[in-house]
């Protein structure tokens, strides 16, 4: 059995400390390099930055969307708290390429956008933040078609519950 001392604890603490540093340096000093990967071929930067559902959808998918009871959306009805609101997106259908969630009263309608591949399971959970009370839409496409489904989520102010 082999009992760590101080001066052996005081030296893994420092090494953590200097891994840590180096990290945080990295961030400093290479910003270019994650604005790389923000920007990715393939990102779709218009779809995330429009403001409304009907530019966001043009921008992702370019075409029209049918409401379906294959696709399940879970949401809360009352989120206390609009800086996390659970939200989790199922569907029975088949070939799924992609999962997406608006909510088309925040600032940016286009909230979050899963490309799901045949070995992918049809199934997305995240948190969002959400400006206010409004409808939350998932929108599934499989089969070169899109479906969705929505739930209203209250948000109240100051986590009261009315």
């Amino acid at each position: 059995m082999r009992v760590s001392s101080p001066a052996s604890m005081e030296a893994t603490r420092r090494t953590t400390l200097r891994l840590l540093a180096a990290l945080g340096l990295y961030g400093v000093i290479a910003p270019s390099a994650r604005a790389a990967v923000v920007n990715a071929p393939g990102w779709p930067e218009a779809a995330f930055k429009a403001a409304n559902q009907e530019a966001a959808l043009k921008a992702l998918y370019g075409k029209t969307l049918e409401m379906s009871d294959k696709v399940s959306i879970e949401t809360p009805d009352i989120a206390e708290n609009g800086a996390v609101v659970p939200v989790s997106v199922s569907t029975t259908l088949p070939g799924v390429t992609s999962i997406s969630i608006l909510v088309p009263e925040n600032p940016f309608a286009l909230a979050a956008s899963y490309t799901m591949t045949d070995a992918s399971l049809a199934q997305v959970s995240c948190r969002l933040k959400m400006a206010k009370t409004t409808k939350v839409i998932a929108v599934v496409e499989a089969g070169g078609k899109l479906y969705a489904a929505a739930n209203d989520v209250k948000v109240t102010l100051g986590g009261c519950g009315g």
